[in-house]
């Protein structure tokens, strides 16, 4: 039922947006009475929960917002210079809603939920420097390989820069200092890997399904209107990250991950480290294109060796007793490594090293 989902979507922004909790909470009840928001959610009925159909209309409503068409809704909006008055959020959203329900359902069904959260950028920085060094001990070298970045789920891209990325630890700047989007990730320990060296970049490519082009407005306001309003620290990242995504374009092609995939494993290059990063994707890939790039990822291992090694490098949620916990994980061929470097939130900020087995 669309109104439980409405409310589970509410359940997972406690403690964290009590702006979005407020909204989705009343937009459940009204589904449930038939009112504006069924008319806004129709066709979306029998939508599944990894859809997540209650973002979806929580950042459709947004995107009004920052478009500056509810005047009297951007009040509550921090993201436009507003405080939430949730007691009275529901009432100067009706006639939002009820003036601009088909635009609404046109962007509840035309778009699908991405973050494309740059905090993420700060577990991969330390995941890379793991990754470059274990493949030049691996291979009896004293200079960490340089690496190759391939994301699958790249969404606008905003991630496929970690090496041009500044992160402020309490006694330095890894990375980029004078980067126009400076992190404090927020780590508990170290990554097991000697910080001084730098990571080099020689080569970067992502795809999506749906990927986002953040050279314009359209797909600015597409990755803000996800963002939780209430949540300036994320919003702030996000304006920074599209900001050096200006000066630093990396394209994002339009294609399913397994096949897009394998054309890009399909040539090596001598003395670099080709990584295949996916970040809080996995949940949206069907069976099938699980089983497939699975497939492209075992052949490709098969043909890694010491001058062209290959890692696969994930952070992805993994259910607990009453949650998730989002680990990073990595796996080096022909090494043979397979390490669980740690665990942090689903936004890649904090994060705490603490390197086992991944089993």
């Amino acid at each position: 039922m669309l109104a439980e989902l409405f409310a589970a979507a509410a359940h997972g922004c406690r403690d964290r947006s009590p702006l979005t909790q407020r909204l989705l909470t009343d937009a459940a009840e009204d589904l449930r009475q038939g009112g504006v928001t069924t008319r806004i959610m129709a066709g979306s009925e029998r939508d599944r929960e990894g859809s997540a159909p209650g973002l979806r209309f929580a950042g459709a409503v947004h995107r009004l917002v920052l478009e500056g068409r509810a005047p009297g809704l951007a009040k509550h909006y921090p993201s436009v210079g507003g405080q939430p008055n949730l007691p009275t959020l529901w009432e100067d959203a009706l006639p939002v809603l009820e003036g601009h329900a088909d635009v609404l359902r046109h962007r509840v069904h035309a778009t699908v939920v991405q973050t494309n959260e740059p905090g993420r950028s700060a577990p991969l920085y330390g995941g890379l420097m793991v990754a470059a060094q274990e493949a030049a001990k691996a291979a009896h070298r004293h200079v960490p390989f340089c690496v190759r970045l391939l994301e699958v789920g790249a969404s606008g891209g905003l991630n496929l820069r970690p090496h041009h990325v500044g992160y402020q630890l309490e006694d330095a700047v890894l990375g980029d200092p004078d980067s126009l989007l400076v992190l404090d990730p927020e780590w508990t320990g170290r990554p097991p890997a000697d910080l001084g060296h730098r990571l080099r970049v020689v080569g970067r490519a992502g795809c999506d399904l749906n990927p986002v082009d953040v050279s314009t407005e359209d797909g600015r306001l597409h990755l803000s209107s996800f963002v939780w309003a209430d949540q300036l620290v994320r919003w702030n990242r996000l304006r920074d990250a599209l900001d050096l995504a200006a000066t630093d374009p990396v394209r994002v092609d339009r294609a399913a991950g397994p096949e897009w995939l394998a054309r890009q494993l399909g040539r090596a290059e001598r003395d670099v480290l080709t990584v295949v990063w996916h970040s809080v994707v996995w949940q949206y890939v069907s069976p099938a294109d699980r089983a497939m790039g699975r497939a492209v990822l075992a052949d490709a291992a098969a043909k890694a060796t010491p001058t062209t090694p290959l890692a696969l490098l994930v952070f992805e949620p993994r259910r607990t007793d009453d949650d998730y916990r989002f680990e990073l994980l990595l796996k080096l061929w022909p090494a043979g490594i397979s390490l669980n470097l740690g665990h942090g939130a689903g936004h890649g900020t904090p994060f705490t090293w603490n390197v086992t087995p991944w089993e």
